[in-house]
């Protein structure tokens, strides 16, 4: 079983990487997503030379967020008017971007936008020659930098224009490990392989109905598939989710590529020294699923204890393995 760690402000000093490493990390992350593409070359090196655990680079792909704001947080009061223009502003309560910044041409009056993760609902009311104004349905805080949902297919390319730069800035560097972000069809992970080579290593990341849908032709093009049930769950109801991992490790299983589940897994950690019971049974069902890899996100980038946090999913991970021994000798 492989761990999959993501290294941000919590992690990316000396102490953590070597202990990460002496728990036999198999990859170290860079979530590109909150990465600044000036700080990617940095990071890698960095990274490069403390440990040797390959780094690998995971792009932003084809999502809607958030853009700039004037603030760490905003508060989008219920039953205002939010205007969302293509054109670049800090953003406010009243005024703010969605990125990329041209997708907002792609939306239609009564369109339905969930920001960060339902914390707010709007609805386009009002379509204007830069911007489009949306109703609040149901206000709350926001932050920078954070998921946008609209109710219907949006068209996005599989790699953003930051994904593409950092990845010809990875290949430099040697990088040799990429994750694609909302793969939706094997065209997706052909882009991908044309631009790393085929010698590389590409992860497709399941976060969205048609990647669930489009399963077995991304399988077919990619070394290893990864269910990301937070994004995942942004399309597909959360209830869903249990019978939806189990289908596509019975899948994955059978094709016989590598399979890995994130998200959290030990969210509690983020705080606390150790894990609630439900979070331990998961990732052990997880294992009884067949994953080959668990990833640890926010746990061990921005958590307070990201060494205990690896520490416990090897935990879990040996005492699943010695019990399977077990059963196999009785």
């Amino acid at each position: 079983m492989e761990l999959l760690c993501t290294l941000g402000p919590s992690s990316l000093n000396d102490h953590v990487i070597k202990r990460l490493e002496e728990l036999n990390v198999a990859l170290f992350r860079l979530n590109l997503s909150h990465t600044a593409i000036t700080d990617v070359a940095d990071l890698i090196c960095f990274i490069k030379e403390r440990s040797s655990v390959p780094v690998c680079l995971d792009t932003e792909g084809a999502q809607v967020r958030t853009g700039d704001l004037e603030s760490e947080s905003i508060v989008i009061p219920e039953n205002s008017m939010l205007e969302v223009p293509c054109d670049y502003v800090l953003g406010n309560s009243s005024r703010l971007n969605f990125y990329p910044l041209h997708i907002v041409e792609q939306l239609k009056v009564n369109d339905f936008a969930s920001i960060d993760f339902n914390e707010v609902l709007t609805q386009v009311v009002e379509i204007k020659n830069s911007s489009v104004i949306l109703r609040v349905l149901s206000g709350g805080v926001i932050g920078p930098n954070k998921a946008v949902t609209v109710e219907r297919e949006l068209s996005l390319p599989p790699l953003t224009d930051k994904d593409r730069e950092a990845i010809t800035i990875g290949l430099e560097l040697g990088i040799r490990h990429f994750a694609l972000s909302f793969a939706s069809c094997a065209k997706d992970v052909e882009i991908l392989r044309g631009l790393v080579g085929d010698d590389a290593v590409i992860i497709s990341k399941i976060e969205s109905r048609h990647g669930i849908e489009n399963l077995e032709s991304i399988a077919e093009k990619t070394d290893a598939i990864l269910i990301d049930r937070g994004d995942l769950s942004r399309e597909i109801p959360i209830e869903c989710i249990p019978a939806i991992q189990k289908q596509i490790a019975a899948k994955t299983g059978t094709i016989g590529i590598k399979l890995y589940i994130a998200t959290n897994l030990l969210e509690s950690m983020i705080h606390v020294t150790t894990p609630t019971r439900a979070e331990v049974n998961d990732i052990y069902n997880s294992l009884m699923d067949g994953a080959d890899g668990l990833v640890l996100a926010a746990e061990t980038a921005i958590g307070k204890y990201p060494v205990q946090c690896a520490n416990m999913v090897v935990r879990i991970v040996n005492e699943y393995n010695k019990r399977q021994m077990n059963n196999n000798d009785n």
